[in-house]
């Protein structure tokens, strides 16, 4: 059993990947952009949320209605380097990071969903 528990622990204390998340309806090429302290797991929620038809974004819930899965491509576009210090707030780095992504793929302070 200490093993397990030395497991579980030693997975608490992993640094999760935080970044940029891009899912993009490849028809339209309307995208999706976000940031989240872990982005894979953020990738997998939107997933999750568009397959039981309850994503908050109705345009997002239509075309994934419409068009299925296969018409949409999920990415971790860009990953924040570990924090140094346990517990580190990460808010203003994964604004900023988001920020530069959306000049680089010219897109709108809005959201194009």
């Amino acid at each position: 059993m200490a093993d397990r528990r030395e497991l579980v622990r030693a997975y608490k204390e992993t640094p999760r990947p935080a970044g940029i998340y891009r899912v993009q309806h490849i028809p339209s090429g309307r995208i999706l952009l976000g940031s989240s302290v872990d982005a894979p797991a953020m990738l997998n929620r939107v997933r999750a949320q568009l397959r039981m038809k309850g994503h908050p974004n109705h345009a997002l819930q239509n075309d994934w209605n419409t068009d299925g899965p296969d018409a949409f491509e999920f990415e971790v576009l860009d990953l924040l380097a570990p924090p140094t210090k346990p517990g580190a707030d990460l808010t203003a780095d994964l604004t900023m990071l988001e920020a530069l992504w959306r000049e680089k793929l010219s897109l709108d302070p809005d959201p194009s969903y």
